[in-house]
């Protein structure tokens, strides 16, 4: 009735006269149920609401033009309807896992690991750290799927440690931090690049940061993201003697990456002292804190934004009841990997809970559940934001270990997921001196299996 209704008046509506690229841009400004509520009311409209070139729009505006253009460039790339797309990862419900690791052990391989650190630059795979010295590159370029030829690299004066984060800052790695095989804790910054040469093949060079007089304190075990293409944040991890920290400061880097300077941020409220957390970079002025270990070696399950903007950053709790969450008893994890994926999704992997259970499970974090909402509303409002911001997915494919301390990103686009390495159970490998057991195993987790 309401689109007969519309029809009827339709010469008479200001906006029936409007030009189609003028409409477009008109709902490129609404919220994706006005978009499809719009599309409801006539067949012009319909045909408009529903085209691909204002859904790939959508899709650039809600997830960011890097993402999209990153996913269309990659060789699994198909032409398809965006909307169905946007739809899919709106209503995900599950992921496909695969393992990558050499099942006949004939290529060399990385140890078994944990507490190191994994990331994707430059088209390549970058993994270093643990006791070990040395650092891996694998080169994938936009064939995701299949399987890696890693190669060993000199870390040159890089020392070996573990418990150190790693995050790219453009086309860079930073370092800081970490803990070394005496249990000494670091607080050096290192800058990495990874090069491609036509008889070199790949190469990571590392290099000292000049940071001036003042740094944060040593620690390990910390968490740390980059908030822009020259700012990196760090927050908490394990000092001397063991001790939880809770302050959080900015390394503000110069234009060609060769020093920087570090200067702490005291906000109220902030979040209590941890290690073992995570913080990630969720696009605009914002990043997401969770979990870790608190000083009384709790395990802890609050949501933290950093909210940063020119003048300042601040802490902001997003309150949450996760007794209303289907299998939210589980949510408290330390050692756990949090990961943005495409589609604006918090991807969060594994970990261990208070008595070291470790875990395989993957949830997603929606923070655009959140962020559409104002935070006084959300604080108010704990059950709508429980209902709305938490889904666990089912794992299809490949059986994942239960494992912590393991790492993980994703690609340029956000479709893939890699995970390397963690405290696994039942492993065959040779125990560490002190009980441990680490995986060696590379598994690779699709969002979009159909593609």
């Amino acid at each position: 009735m309401a689109e007969t209704s519309y029809n009827n008046n339709n010469n008479g509506s200001p906006i029936s006269n409007l030009a189609q690229d003028h409409l477009s841009t008109v709902l490129l400004c609404l919220p994706i149920d006005s978009v499809l509520s719009f599309a409801m009311t006539c067949k012009r409209f319909r045909s408009l609401a529903s085209s691909d070139a204002l859904w790939e729009s959508i899709c650039r505006r809600d997830w960011g033009p890097k993402s999209v253009e990153a996913f269309k460039s990659s060789n699994q790339y198909h032409v398809l309807p965006w909307m169905r797309l946007y739809k899919h990862l709106c209503q995900l419900d599950s992921v496909t896992c695969h393992t990558l690791s050499d099942p006949d052990g004939g290529f060399l391989l990385p140890n078994p690991r944990a507490s190191h650190s994994l990331n994707f630059v430059s088209d390549c795979l970058v993994l270093f750290g643990r006791h070990l010295d040395d650092s891996w590159v694998a080169y994938i370029g936009n064939d995701f799927r299949r399987m890696l030829t890693w190669h060993k690299v000199s870390s040159g004066t890089l020392s070996g440690r573990f418990g150190h984060t790693c995050i790219v800052v453009g086309d860079y790695l930073v370092i800081f931090g970490g803990i070394n095989d005496r249990g000494n804790r670091h607080n050096d910054t290192w800058v990495g690049e990874v090069a491609c040469h036509e008889n070199l093949g790949v190469t990571l060079s590392w290099k000292l940061l000049d940071v001036g007089s003042i740094a944060p304190p040593p620690r390990g075990a910390h968490a740390a993201c980059c908030i822009d293409n020259r700012r990196v944040v760090i927050h908490g991890g394990m000092g001397f003697h063991g001790v939880r920290l809770g302050d959080t400061w900015v390394l503000e880097l110069s234009e060609n990456y060769c020093f920087g300077s570090w200067h702490e941020v005291v906000s109220h409220p902030s979040p209590a002292a941890r290690s073992g957390h995570s913080l990630t970079y969720i696009g605009g002025n914002r990043s997401v804190l969770f979990g870790g270990r608190g000083l009384g070696y709790e395990v802890l399950n609050d949501v933290w934004f950093l909210d940063v903007s020119a003048s300042s950053l601040k802490w902001v709790q997003i309150l949450y009841d996760f007794q209303n969450i289907p299998g939210g008893v589980t949510l408290p994890r330390v050692g756990h990997s949090a990961t943005l994926i495409l589609g604006g999704l918090l991807l969060i992997y594994g970990g261990e809970d208070t008595y070291r259970h470790r875990k395989d499970d993957f949830w997603v974090l929606d923070t655009n559940a959140v962020q559409s909402t104002s935070m006084q509303q959300a604080i108010l409002n704990t059950k709508r934001v429980s209902r709305n911001m938490w889904k666990r997915l089912k794992a299809e494919g490949y059986k994942p270990k239960c494992q912590s301390f393991h790492r993980a990103c994703a690609d340029y686009s956000g479709r893939f997921l890699y995970v390397f390495g963690g405290m696994v159970d039942g492993i065959v490998h040779p125990a560490e001196s002190y009980g441990l057991r680490f995986d060696g195993e590379l598994l690779l987790v699709d969002l979009i299996p159909w593609l």
